[in-house]
């Protein structure tokens, strides 16, 4: 016997629900793949200075969200199917499922939170380590050439050059080569372009994504929360059915 009235709207709703549950799984997935080959993230986190490689603490929670979004897309239609079944199975399956990835997604919040400025001064400590290394009198050497080209790299995608200490963008803009389009330091005051600085131009690039990724995880969670609560309530609905 299927359930009616009220208990029959909270159904379709929780279908509903379910629904756009689904799709925001497929969102956070596809936003999740799009950062994680994103080209100028892609081009700074795989470079390589020597044997130390770029930190790329950045990348465990894209693949934390990956993980996220796939596991979301599965529960979705779980609970798609469970609510229009009517089953007491799937629907409490679905609400385990719910409340476990709900509390990751609150774990990896708080990770992201704690982490989110150690990620961009890691960053900064990388190019920082690079630009010396670049800029030092004996520039012939295979680790000044790796340094160069890390710097450059980190110019021309981010198109800064050297940090907000009047010396080191004296001394970057000054060695051309170093800067974004070659441009000498005379050439960017005729032209009003003076180079941004890189630290903050990292600042940005990071603060931007992960404020991305929090917005994600708190429209996911409010969704969760009203599915959690109509979840049980169709629960109840289906038991007292079957009891009459």
């Amino acid at each position: 016997m299927g359930v009616e009235g009220c208990t029959k709207c909270i159904k379709y709703l929780l279908f509903v629900f379910n629904f756009i549950f689904w799709l925001a799984g497929g969102i956070i997935l596809g936003v999740a793949l799009w950062l994680r080959h994103d080209s100028q993230t892609t081009n700074i986190l795989y470079l390589h200075l020597g044997d130390k490689q770029a930190p790329n603490t950045f990348y465990v929670g894209i693949y934390i969200l990956i993980a996220v979004g796939a596991v979301m897309m599965f529960v979705g239609f779980l609970g798609c199917y469970g609510a229009i079944q009517e089953s007491q199975c799937l629907l409490g399956t679905f609400f385990t499922c719910l409340v476990i990835l709900f509390a990751c997604e609150v774990a990896a919040g708080i990770w992201g939170f704690v982490n989110k400025d150690q990620i961009a001064k890691d960053v900064k400590q990388f190019y920082d380590q690079a630009f010396q290394q670049a800029v030092q009198p004996d520039g012939g050497t295979s680790e000044a050439n790796n340094a160069k080209t890390v710097v450059k790299t980190f110019h021309e995608t981010l198109d800064c050059c050297g940090t907000n200490t009047m010396i080191s963008i004296g001394t970057s803009v000054l060695r051309s080569e170093l800067c974004p389009k070659g441009k000498t330091l005379i050439e960017s005051i005729t032209q009003g372009q003076l180079p941004q600085d890189c630290h903050k131009k990292i600042d940005e690039l990071f603060s931007e994504k992960l404020y991305l990724i929090g917005i994600a995880a708190i429209v996911v969670a409010v969704i969760m929360i009203f599915e959690m609560i109509l979840s049980m309530i169709l629960c109840c609905g289906i038991r007292n059915s079957s009891v009459y």
